[in-house]
């Protein structure tokens, strides 16, 4: 079936994608320029087509385990500022202050002296002063990078996700019965005699 080749390729493409984002996450305030960046996406959107089409993957996979090695310290940084981003966000979306240890710069330094309820803050302002990033052993926010996608749910075979489709449509109301009789109602209506 083509649909299901096409959502099993999208699925595949995603998870791809999903894991060289977490390796390679860097932004472009980590380039001195902004042509370096752009090379630096290139090559890595080089490699995510690559790895979904197939072509050249043990290369691919040994080039990704080495840079691994090579940043490990920037990699695990780079998940650490997403997540602290991310918390950031939702605490004020929720229109809630920041937690204790969380924002280490007062608001007098960001130059920002309060966030309205239901606006977003993010964890650096107007190119301020980054936060420390957790160097060492101890307690380390678990990154965003793996897991479940934006609606909580894991990638899904075809099978899953028809049956999460069909309880879908009943919840809503519908049914198979209620579309038969529909389209016998609207064909016997439609004949003139």
């Amino acid at each position: 079936m083509v649909v299901a080749s096409g959502t099993n390729a999208f699925a595949k493409e995603m998870a791809i994608r999903k894991r060289i984002a977490s390796i390679y996450n860097k932004r472009e305030e980590d380039f001195p320029s902004l042509r370096e960046y752009n090379d630096y996406l290139e090559e890595v959107e080089d490699m995510i087509v690559n790895l979904t089409e197939g072509i050249d993957v043990p290369a691919i996979e040994a080039r990704i385990a080495q840079y691994q090695r090579e940043n490990a310290e920037q990699i695990m940084n780079a998940q650490a500022r997403k997540a602290e981003e991310y918390a950031a966000a939702l605490a004020a979306s929720k229109g809630q202050p920041p937690q204790a240890g969380t924002d280490l710069l007062s608001s007098s330094q960001m130059g920002v002296s309060t966030v309205a309820q239901g606006q977003y803050a993010p964890a650096i302002a107007g190119g301020g002063v980054a936060q420390p990033r957790p160097m060492g052993m101890g307690p380390q926010p678990v990154p965003l990078g793996s897991g479940p996608d934006m609606m909580g749910y894991e990638y899904e075979d075809e099978e899953t996700m028809k049956l999460r489709a069909e309880k879908a449509a009943r919840a809503g109301g519908w049914s198979v019965e209620i579309s038969k009789k529909r389209a016998l109602e609207e064909a016997f209506a439609s004949i003139w005699i």
